[in-house]
């Protein structure tokens, strides 16, 4: 475990980011981040509005996270700051936080990191702009030499965002489409990977993150219902379901994530390697 004086910076510091930053600032680390709306002592970004000062706000980074999201122009990062990023000389690790989207429909079937990316449709355009985005970042990142990772991440749970808070707000649907899974990760255990990844860096390496046990949607809400002792949603088919746009573009593609490389190779051994575990121990913690 790292305990110095490092600094992160993440370019959206958002739910995911929030966690691994909680990890390093105990551990001693300066931590500065971006949101929108620059509330919670975060610096505004986004396309339209660039950090102001930004060889002040980014001096002395020593590891960069990326999880500010593409869109049809590029990535907003690499397009406003990537000049400003290759100048930044105590940087050591960078790390983009991509999806696995970016491996279309695969009926079912298993893809690993090797696996060619194919996000296909209209319903795909998000996961067609992570492809281009992955591909301009390691492209920068070895024309300067730096140790840009690509961690492409399965559906993200945790405190505040589970089957379990869904049926308490009364928002959870069994939605059916036979065959069906999901890959997820807990977002403690997304945390650990990243931190993994910085004591041990290996440019240019895309990981799948991604806990061991693909699942049926349905599966998870009936699970969470049981634990929570309520009613079991009903069945709603797929069609008609009447899902929005995004919501539809998760549905499109159906398969299942290795997750070998992250534990092979960086030693990470998830605490919640199916989401049994992962939500009994959000139930138990409140």
């Amino acid at each position: 475990m790292m305990v110095s004086q490092e600094k992160l910076f993440c370019f959206g510091l958002g739910y995911s980011a929030q966690v691994l930053a909680q990890r390093l600032s105990a551990l001693g680390w300066i931590i500065t981040g971006t949101s929108r709306d620059g509330n919670g002592g975060t610096l505004p970004f986004d396309r339209q509005h660039p950090l102001r000062g930004p060889g002040e706000e980014m001096a002395g980074t020593s590891h960069l996270l990326l999880s500010v999201p593409p869109d049809g122009d590029g990535d907003p990062v690499l397009a406003s700051h990537g000049d400003d990023i290759a100048k930044l000389k105590d940087l050591r690790w960078l790390g983009y936080l991509s999806t696995t989207g970016v491996y279309g429909d695969h009926g079912g079937g298993w893809v690993g990191e090797a696996t060619p990316t194919a996000p296909a449709g209209q319903l795909n355009r998000r996961s067609q702009w992570r492809v281009a985005a992955e591909q301009a970042w390691l492209e920068w990142a070895a024309g300067l030499g730096l140790p840009m990772h690509i961690f492409r991440l399965a559906g993200i749970y945790g405190p505040g965002r589970s089957a379990l808070d869904n049926l308490r707000q009364g928002k959870a649907r069994r939605i059916i489409k036979p065959g069906h899974v999901f890959s997820r990760i807990h977002v403690d255990d997304l945390a650990t990977v990243l931190q993994a990844s910085m004591a041990h860096p290996n440019p240019g390496a895309i990981y799948n993150v991604c806990d061991d046990e693909a699942a049926p949607p349905q599966d998870v809400i009936a699970h969470a219902a049981q634990l929570l002792g309520q009613t079991v949603p009903p069945d709603v088919p797929y069609d008609a379901a009447d899902l929005s746009p995004m919501a539809a573009s998760f549905y499109k593609d159906n398969k299942r994530v290795r997750n070998d490389r992250i534990k092979r190779e960086l030693g990470v051994r998830l605490r919640y390697p199916n989401y049994r575990v992962g939500l009994a121990a959000l139930l138990a913690r409140g």
